[in-house]
């Protein structure tokens, strides 16, 4: 298979330390490392030591093969036993997304799916794959567009408005048929026909026909595309998976001043190793969310005050018995934020890696200390692997302009303009630049000329020179211009290259959607994906399709 490495910075100087071991301070936020060998020998014996801390494993199971049994395989069943039976897991999750979001959802399940495979061969025991589907998530514009490429080589965005209703979780806002069904209508629309477009268009029909809500229908995606890889799926918002949770709520609402503290003291010390926090840690916050049925299961952001939890803006009360009560009665109305659903995650498996992407690494520093309070530990941080998709087209289009990668991230275009120059054999530039400095050594005498005779001609003479050169300058760019459509079938070309690897000036994986690529080569190029070898310090592959 052709690929190539390519180091591409992820912007998070703490996930970037972490990765690279720059900073020996780290070891005391996140524990364990990917990079050491030993390291999974070790978390794999604690996990076997903490065993009677977490969920029970049957009872976890029971729930998943549940959630799973509409699109399940055989793999998936497999998996499923061996976490019935205790098997540790590897896990990674994302907010639900339209069509499967941005590719790097993609990415994120393949390395799941890698990264198992990969600690199985290397612990010789099973090691199961999980997909944490973040249903609970209310930030309803993160999750309901995407963005596909049309046959004109156009970035399209495809978006789902939200149904009028409280602002209740991902999985709780309810999508009706008509609404897939002018979803499915614009996809069709967008994406270029194909040999594999009315098989894509057929299955994504069969998804959402069975799909309450945007992640019913991110789930089956994920289903259809990795259930022969084992792939377990859940989803966080679970009323089931909420009853086996109740026991790790309460102990976050008995223990919750000492978590604060443990937060805030994380926090202190990532700033004193000289990183900037990439999660909130606020003074009074409990760091858990309410379902309010007072207001339609509006999801609420708890706050302590007085001895009380309440909203932000202090119009709605819960006492600690109540919210105690709550994980007795209803535990489907308690919902975690992202410094407690790394608790509650290792609370229901036995977590040998999470998988993250590179923000997700830097807040996952202010968890360490809120593990061991409660008498748990970190799991190994995995960074997400990381790829950028590349068509043979597009890689002809790069060898003929001599155009590399990091061309196209960093600098396209003065690369494209440093092209269209080399073009030019007229010189068209440089010929207006010596006529317009010409012209004005030309004109010095005449402003001195016509001062001296009267001192207010000179505001007037610099006036006219100034749109003397603004003609000149009108002409360069009219000749420029007609000269330039000598290769639009070039610049087309160049902006293809950049749309397809760089979209709006960002990797790939964070803009583009999967449907594209499905659309034009079927199942070969997540087959491709699959294959590589795992690296469990993640990375990032141009990936030639």
């Amino acid at each position: 298979m052709n690929t190539e490495q390519y180091d591409l910075p992820s912007a998070q100087p703490l996930t970037e330390a972490y990765i690279h071991r720059k900073d020996a301070n780290l070891d005391v936020l996140y524990g364990y490392h990917a990079g050491q060998e030993q390291d999974w020998t070790t978390r794999m014996q604690r996990l076997e030591e903490l065993a009677g801390s977490r969920a029970n494993a049957a009872e976890v199971a029971e729930v998943l093969r549940q959630y799973n049994s509409p699109n399940t395989t055989p793999e998936v069943d497999a998996s499923i036993r061996a976490i019935a039976e205790g098997a540790p897991v590897i896990i990674g999750g994302q907010q639900a997304g339209l069509w499967s979001g941005a590719l790097l959802v993609i990415h994120k399940a393949v390395s799941v799916v890698s990264g198992a495979k990969w600690a199985t061969e290397k612990l010789g025991r099973k090691v199961v794959p999980v997909f944490w589907i973040a249903g609970e998530d209310h930030d309803w514009d993160e999750a309901n567009h995407t963005y596909v490429l049309n046959a004109e080589q156009e970035l399209r965005k495809l978006t789902l408005q939200r149904p009028e209703g409280p602002r209740t979780s991902v999985s709780r806002t309810q999508i009706e048929a008509d609404g897939w069904n002018t979803l499915l209508e614009e996809l069709e629309q967008t994406l270029p026909h194909s040999d594999f477009k009315p098989g894509l268009l057929e299955q994504l029909k069969q998804i959402t026909e069975q799909s309450r809500s945007l992640s019913d229908m991110f789930a089956g995606i994920l289903a259809f595309l990795f259930g022969k890889e084992g792939l377990v799926l859940l989803d966080a918002d679970d009323p089931k998976l909420r009853k086996i949770e109740a026991p790790m709520f309460r102990r976050m609402i008995e223990q919750n001043d000492e978590l604060e503290q443990a937060y805030k003291s994380a926090a202190e010390k990532v700033k004193s190793f000289g990183y900037q926090l990439q999660a909130d840690v606020v003074e009074g916050s409990a760091n858990l969310f309410v379902f309010n049925q007072a207001n339609g299961d509006e999801r609420t952001l708890l706050h302590k005050r007085d001895g009380q939890f309440q909203d932000r803006k202090g119009t709605a009360f819960w006492s600690k018995d109540q919210l105690l009560q709550l994980t007795e009665e209803q535990p489907s109305q308690l919902s975690n934020n992202v410094l407690t659903r790394p608790i509650m995650q290792d609370y229901l498996f036995p977590v040998l890696g999470t998988v993250l992407g590179p923000g997700e690494i830097a807040y996952w520093a202010l968890t360490g200390e809120a593990f061991r309070k409660l008498g748990m530990e970190m799991p190994i941080i995995v960074p997400r692997m990381s790829f950028t998709l590349v068509e043979g087209t597009i890689a002809k289009h790069m060898m003929k302009y001599e155009l590399s990668f990091e061309d196209v991230a960093k600098r396209f275009e003065a690369r494209k303009q440093q092209w269209l120059g080399e073009q030019d054999q007229l010189s068209i530039e440089e010929k207006f630049h010596e006529v317009k400095q010409s012209f004005i050594t030309m004109y010095g005498p005449l402003l001195e000329l016509a001062g001296s005779v009267q001192p207010g001609l000179l505001k007037l003479g610099e006036t006219n020179r100034q749109k003397i050169v603004e003609q000149i300058e009108y002409l360069e760019a009219k000749t420029k211009d007609a000269f330039n459509k000598q290769y639009d079938a070039s610049i087309r070309q160049l902006d293809r290259i950049a749309l397809s690897l760089w979209p709006s000036g960002k990797p790939q994986e964070r803009v583009i959607n999967m449907a594209g690529y499905w659309n034009r080569y079927g199942s070969a190029w997540l087959e491709k994906l699959l294959e590589l070898p795992f690296s469990p310090v993640g990375g990032h592959q141009l990936v030639y399709l």
